[in-house]
């Protein structure tokens, strides 16, 4: 089993950045190789929703093999904060 990588929203729309998409066309080659898991939340999902429709049939089509669905909740947003409050994200 490879890496878990959590995946926000902008990493599926990186495929079709012209500034990001050789590093993240070769992220998700590491992902359909097994090396990597692709970490992605609920609330991932909706935010796909209103993505552009190249950026929903990317994510659509990716084999669920080396995907992992995780659901935001109370220890997640928990986390989050801590992560904030100790500024290791802004």
């Amino acid at each position: 089993m490879g890496q878990r990588f959590y995946f926000d929203t902008s990493v599926f729309g990186g495929v079709f950045d012209k500034e990001f998409d050789d590093a993240t066309l070769q992220l998700f080659e590491r992902v359909k190789s097994g090396q990597i898991i692709c970490v992605y939340s609920d609330l991932t999902e909706t935010e796909l929703l209103n993505a552009p429709e190249k950026v929903r049939e990317y994510f659509k089509n990716l084999s669920r093999d080396n995907l992992e669905r995780v659901i935001v909740n109370d220890e997640i947003l928990a986390l989050a904060s801590l992560y904030i409050d100790q500024k290791v994200v802004g």
